[in-house]
């Protein structure tokens, strides 16, 4: 017997056993008498297998009680079963979608708008792909590299909602086959863009990307998430989103090339996604491709941190003054709060 708030699935075996304590017959002899094993015997009698047509005229000859009967009987469990399997499973991926951003995607038009908790969950199950909710803790289907600033379980199902969103746009996007050695050719042409405005670099960005079978995507930040980046494989592209609006130009530069590390260095497609070594590699390779280290220590050294040496060091450079006072902040050499005013905020249509 299963049971839900709503249904009880009562299999014909329950029927069957009523029967034999009726006629005083064991398990064993009935099996006998059924030309079954034992073993079928009991699985008939918990409903774990299924009572067929030939079970079915077996059991009229051997209980006298008609096939039609026992089928009908097999018919209306199975039926209740699904329902009763529906119904328990609807109220968990109901839990589950009060711990979604719902209202947030709704907001960005990534699913339909409803108050209704049981529709919010058909929505959802549409825009994951998944007939259970719960089938997003499977990492065969969430593998994916990203940079996060915190992880709690809000922040990771705001995560799958927002990769989900860049995976949906990715399909749109047409890309050459996945060429890493062509990338990292690039990737000189990708540090020089950082002084150009997003009007300019974003379409040719995307247009190199995709060359090397990347499909590049920007969507807004979901609250929560703690989100800057992410990479990922599907089918025959790589998928590489960020977020966009209202962002430092050093942090979007550093998450671009923190992610173009995961792609470069092969954490890609991982089977349980990257580790804090494989995080701490792209964020070391993110940097020096940015900044060398070497000049970097040179500049600080000279222990002018002016904004007119800061600018003259991002011109020699050839990138953008902000990614040097990040640079800056990042490594404790100034305050966070201060030459703010050399950073560019983007504003990135999406």
């Amino acid at each position: 017997m299963v049971r839900s708030r709503s249904y009880i699935a009562t299999p014909p075996g329950a029927t069957i056993k009523e029967q034999l304590n009726n006629r005083g017959m064991s398990q064993k002899e009935f099996a006998a008498r059924m030309d079954l094993s034992e073993k079928h015997i009991s699985k008939l009698i918990n409903g774990d297998v299924q009572l067929t047509p030939d079970v079915a005229i077996r059991l009229e000859v051997v209980l006298g009680v008609p096939a039609k009967f026992w089928s009908e009987l097999e018919a209306v469990y199975r039926e209740k079963l699904i329902k009763v399997e529906a119904e328990n499973s609807m109220e968990e991926d109901e839990a589950l979608a009060k711990r979604l951003p719902y209202s947030e995607m709704a907001r960005y038009g990534w699913i339909p708008e409803t108050k209704n908790s049981k529709e919010k969950v058909i929505h959802l199950r549409k825009y994951f792909e998944v007939v259970s909710l719960s089938l997003l803790e499977n990492d065969q289907i969430t593998r994916i590299a990203c940079r996060r600033l915190a992880i709690t379980e809000k922040s990771d199902l705001a995560l799958l909602a927002w990769i989900q969103e860049a995976k949906r746009k990715a399909r749109s996007i047409t890309t050459g086959p996945i060429d890493r050695k062509r990338l990292e050719s690039i990737i000189p042409m990708i540090r020089k863009m950082t002084v150009t405005e997003p009007e300019q670099f974003c379409p040719e960005l995307k247009a190199m990307l995709a060359e090397c079978g990347v499909a590049l995507v920007f969507l807004p930040h979901l609250k929560g998430s703690f989100l800057q980046g992410a990479s990922f494989m599907d089918g025959n592209k790589i998928v590489l989103g960020l977020t966009a609006r209202g962002k430092d130009a050093d942090k979007f530069w550093f998450s671009l090339f923190h992610e173009l590390a995961h792609i470069v260095l092969g954490h890609i497609g991982l089977a349980n996604g990257t580790s804090d070594e494989e995080e701490r590699a792209a964020d070391l390779w993110s940097r020096d491709m940015l900044i060398a280290t070497d000049s970097f220590k040179g500049f600080i050294e000279q222990g002018n941190y002016s904004s007119s040496s800061i600018l003259a060091y991002a011109a020699a450079l050839g990138i953008a003054p902000g990614i040097v006072v990040g640079r800056m902040q990042n490594d404790g050499y100034i305050k966070h709060d201060m030459l703010n005013d050399l950073k560019q905020q983007y504003e990135i249509a999406i």
